[in-house]
């Protein structure tokens, strides 16, 4: 599910939420670039002509053929990027108990708000579309001019929202470039 504004749409989804509240970052490259992540593409390539040339006749049977190139690509197939080695050989289980996600604190913004589970925030009893991807997560938001306010996810600056308005006006957005107009 995109990341909406008023101007656009951005590539974000639940699974991005998600890692960037584990303080994973995510790296775009640009758009028609695919070289910039040469490795990613090749396994993309290997994993399709691999898995769909022919498909599955069914989705179980197309499972199967994911699973058993997954299952030979990480403990059958030696990489050349891991001197020959397959992952598996190298791969150990992090030491890190996982302890569940942080609870979002903004100590510098004026109050916390939670997006519902449509996709807005209320404020002044106004109703601003933000995003269902971000629906349950909580938003810092600070008043930076007369009914301007800043709104932020962890460290991202999503953008402001004019309270006439009611709407988010964004700003150079971290979750990627913009695809379409909202309808």
């Amino acid at each position: 599910m995109p990341f909406a504004s008023p101007n656009g749409l951005y590539n974000l989804s639940k699974l991005s939420v998600l890692w960037l509240k584990l303080g994973i970052g995510i790296e775009r490259i640009r758009p028609g670039k695919p070289q910039q992540n040469g490795r990613h593409e090749r396994m993309h390539l290997t994993l399709k002509t691999e898995t769909t040339r022919p498909p599955g006749r069914n989705a179980l049977q197309q499972q199967a053929r994911f699973d058993t190139f997954v299952r030979e690509f990480n403990e059958e197939r030696p990489h050349e990027a891991l001197d020959m080695r397959c992952p598996a050989e190298l791969y150990r289980a992090s030491q890190s108990p996982y302890t569940g996600l942080p609870e979002l604190e903004y100590p510098f913004h004026d109050r916390d708000v939670t997006v519902t589970s449509c996709g807005r925030i209320c404020m002044h009893r106004k109703k601003i579309n933000i995003s269902t991807v971000l629906a349950g997560q909580t938003l810092g938001i600070k008043e930076v001019d007369d009914g301007i306010w800043l709104v932020s996810f962890i460290h991202y600056e999503l953008g402001y929202i004019d309270l006439e308005q009611k709407t988010l006006q964004t700003i150079d957005n971290p979750f990627g470039t913009k695809l379409s107009p909202m309808s």
